[in-house]
């Protein structure tokens, strides 16, 4: 597979380990990925972890806003195969008919359920048991192409975004390994997707990240396991946004929602179906805590109220 001429086309730490793989199995000879975004409070530039690697192993790095206008450098290099990974934007035709063996994506769930963004924090949201991979061909739609191969894993109670996305990505590269061989003999499997289990995900918004505790207690810890440690999932505590990065549900305390109960070194905050008991926070502004660090910066806990 050495003589293979790869463009790879990612941008999130996601993609790292299937372009490290390619990188030592095939020749990669581009990467895209999306533009520098300006980051911290001197607005510098900062690069995406594929186009560090890419640097790193002297890799040439292409950047387009919008690939649909802008692939001329893909026609040149003309490669065997496209694999992409959590790139962020959608391949128009003209790239789809380059190479000769097609375009190739990795996808974190099991198609065809969680087509589009987000895949894995929406399982988490969804209080899934179980996701996976999918590695499939491209084509003009999004996420709809035929499926390769898929493996699946299960979800675990304890698990947050990170740790769930850290065990696809590796997942992935394992797949992605397993299939290359056999793509490139073709031998490898073509299935056809069933619309009829077809279902979309969409970008996570900001207000998505607020608790409400006017919902289910099981909801509310999915939703801090699905945004734990990015992009966070927060309260208003006296006033300050304030991220829960780990709780659990307790069905038999029951309180009134948004009312806050402490009961030695622990709090409890009332939802619909029980109360939330908050157990590691991070206060705008401070680091992260356990609880106990927490209560013990006030004096009256009478004082600590959520909004």
């Amino acid at each position: 597979m050495e003589d293979l001429k790869v463009i790879f086309m990612g941008t999130p730490d996601f993609s790292l380990p299937i372009l490290s793989y390619l990188i030592e199995n095939t020749n990669v000879v581009l990467v895209v990925t999306q533009p520098d975004k300006k980051k911290g409070k001197n607005n510098e530039l900062s690069f995406s972890p594929t186009k560090k690697l890419a640097i790193q192993k002297n890799i040439a790095v292409f950047q387009p806003n919008k690939i649909k206008e802008d692939y001329e450098i893909i026609s040149e290099i003309n490669p065997d195969i496209i694999i992409t990974c959590a790139y962020g934007q959608i391949l128009p035709e003209e790239i789809l008919n380059i190479p000769r063996l097609g375009c190739i994506n990795v996808h974190a769930s099991l198609l065809p359920k969680y087509r589009g963004a987000s895949p894995i924090q929406w399982a988490l949201l969804n209080g899934d048991k179980t996701t996976g991979v999918t590695i499939m061909y491209m084509d003009k739609s999004m996420d709809t192409g035929d499926i390769i191969a898929m493996e699946s894993i299960d979800i675990k109670d304890s698990d947050n975004v990170k740790m769930l996305h850290d065990k696809l990505s590796i997942l992935g590269q394992k797949l992605l390994a397993e299939t290359l061989p056999l793509i490139i003999k073709n031998q490898n499997s073509r299935i056809k997707q069933d619309e009829r289990k077809a279902s979309y995900t969409r970008l996570i918004k900001r207000e998505d990240e607020k608790i409400a505790f006017n919902n289910n207690g099981k909801d509310i810890i999915n939703k801090i396991r699905a945004f734990t440690p990015w992009p966070g999932a927060y309260i208003i505590l006296n006033g300050l946004e304030t991220k829960i990065t780990k709780a659990s549900f307790i069905k038999n305390i029951s309180l009134k929602i948004k009312e806050v109960l402490i009961d030695k070194n622990n709090m409890y905050i009332g939802c619909n179906d029980g109360s939330i008991r908050i157990e590691r926070l991070k206060v705008l502004g401070k680091k992260e805590m356990d609880i106990k660090s927490f209560l013990n910066g006030f004096r009256n806990k009478g004082d600590i109220n959520v909004e």
